[in-house]
């Protein structure tokens, strides 16, 4: 047997010198790191401890028993990110291109199960070229078995998946099933099917690029949360973005130290223009509430109309949802609603509380939307956030017109605290709209139509556009001073930091997909 070993590591290296070292060589000119590199620049130093070193594959067809590499192809494992176990494993582009083989794909099964049962993140460093060809259905039959754990690990563990090099054909549905993608730009790319494909069933010219590169899912289609500039950078991200989250559904997130001081902030007074149709960016409000330099956003260019990340608020980690103003004013359409019920979905699954912000004129008419199930999916957000047990808090800084107003955390869907600047517009919809519809007879029949109109407009404005008409009926529970508003939030996060909610049994929701 140990000679047979001998035998066996002596074939690997002699392969490896032959066109190994060639490969990683390619590898690095490119910017990537090799497997192992990722591995050791991911974990803690010294933490890391290899599951299934010697597993070869068992593939005799097409000369594979003449190309045996140990590993198979996948570096597995655990180690510590910051003190915490983790789970990870790294495809190893330089054999057989990554691709996943029945033994390949044992090796992330194992150690998808064992992060089930230890209760602990399962990190995927992905670089592959899809399925090995040589193993026909076997390969197949392997990523299955991974997208079923994907499947049975969703809401228990914490499942983060980077995209390191490529990533094709069935290779792409277990990153599409993890809870967090980050890709990295020019040397990644996500698709079902390549470019020769594309072409040659539709005629369509296309690059990988550009049909499944890190910018495009950013973008275009959402399917990446997170783009990184190198290797390195995904890494750091992957590491930043574990420190918000907790090492399983029956955790909490970690909790830093914070000095709770003086918590007044004046420049929230100027964030809200006197103009209600000027733009201005929710990201000013969040920065003014939550912890310094502790935002942290997610699918940043996906659907720019809402704004989703975590935050810190006095050292606990918070999620926060909130329209954007200065993208189609902040309205809810088919992307942002999407964007946005998965988020809440996220936090739930992992007991970390969401902060509300609210500018929202409404959803986004039109034919395209209408037709694209702006219905459904603006349905998707509100059964987020009414299944949602964990604290949920409100604030509603200027427009909460209409249905959006009941989907964006309103008390009549289970949110726990709602707050409201002095600013916020509480109504049906707005007032020089709501005008033109209750007073319409009296504008017609005016001798100035116009000057009626302002006037109906101003009377409308008086009696709902503000935030004092839902707060005497216990929708809103206080309309507070904005520079008041990060020491109200801290005081409501503690108050709910024990909150206990269940929902009524049964074997799961549907949700409205």
């Amino acid at each position: 047997m140990k000679d047979k070993l001998e035998g066996l590591q002596q074939k690997t290296a002699t392969a490896l010198a032959a066109g190994g070292e060639q490969r990683l060589a390619q590898q690095h000119a490119k910017g990537k790191l090799a497997a192992r590199e990722r591995i050791h620049y991911l974990l803690d130093t010294g933490s890391f401890e290899e599951i299934g070193m010697l597993v070869t594959h068992r593939s005799s067809d097409f000369g594979m028993d003449q190309q045996v590499f140990l590993g198979d192809g996948v570096i597995t494992g655990y180690g510590t990110i910051n003190g915490r176990l983790v789970y990870v494993f790294a495809q190893d582009f330089t054999v057989f291109g990554g691709s996943l083989s029945e033994t390949h794909a044992e090796k992330i099964c194992k150690i998808m199960d064992l992060a089930m049962k230890n209760g602990a993140p399962v990190i995927g460093l992905n670089d592959s070229g899809g399925a090995r060809i040589q193993e026909g259905v076997n390969s197949l039959g392997g990523y299955a078995d991974i997208f079923y754990r994907n499947v049975m690990a969703s809401g228990v563990v914490p499942q983060i998946s980077a995209i390191m090099g490529p990533c094709a054909g069935g290779a792409v549905y277990s990153p599409a099933m993890t809870d967090f993608t980050i890709m990295v730009e020019h040397t990644s790319y996500m698709f079902v099917t390549g470019p020769n494909v594309v072409k040659t069933v539709t005629n369509e010219e296309v690059t990988a690029e550009e049909l499944g590169g890190a910018s495009a899912h950013a973008s275009k289609s959402g399917v990446t949360h997170l783009t990184a500039a190198n290797d390195l950078d995904c890494i750091a991200k992957i590491r930043q973005l574990l420190s918000y989250l907790p090492q399983n559904c029956e955790d909490s997130p970690a909790r830093l130290p914070c000095q709770i001081g003086e918590e007044f902030r004046d420049e929230l007074r100027d964030v809200v223009p006197e103009n209600a149709n000027q733009p201005y960016d929710m990201r000013d409000v969040i920065r003014g509430i939550v912890d310094a330099d502790s935002f942290f956003e997610i699918h940043e260019h996906y659907a720019e109309n809402i704004v989703v990340g975590f935050a810190r608020i006095a050292g606990r980690s918070i999620g926060i949802v909130g329209n954007q103003p200065i993208s189609l004013a902040g309205v809810l359409d088919v992307g942002s609603s999407k964007k946005g019920a998965r988020f809440v979905r996220f936090c739930d699954c992992f007991n970390i509380p969401l902060l509300v912000l609210v500018d929202v004129p409404g959803f986004l008419p039109g034919t395209d939307q209408e037709w694209n199930g702006i219905i459904v999916n603006g349905a998707k957000l509100l059964y987020a956030f009414s299944e949602a047990t964990v604290p949920r808090v409100t604030l509603i800084t200027r427009k909460a017109y209409g249905g959006a107003y009941d989907v964006m955390n309103s008390k009549h869907i289970g949110a726990d605290m709602n707050f409201a600047w002095p600013t916020a517009e509480i109504a049906v919809m707005g007032a020089k709209g709501a005008s033109e519809i209750i007073f319409r007879r009296e504008i017609q029949e005016a001798e100035d139509p116009q000057a009626m109109l302002a006037e109906k407009e101003r009377e409308y404005q008086e009696k709902f556009a503000h935030p004092y008409r839902a707060a005497s009926r216990g929708f809103i529970d206080e309309v507070i001073d904005p520079r008041d508003s990060r020491r109200k939030l801290i005081k409501a996060f503690a108050m709910l930091e024990n909150k206990a909610a269940s929902l009524p049994r049964k074997k799961h929701g549907n949700i409205p997909l």
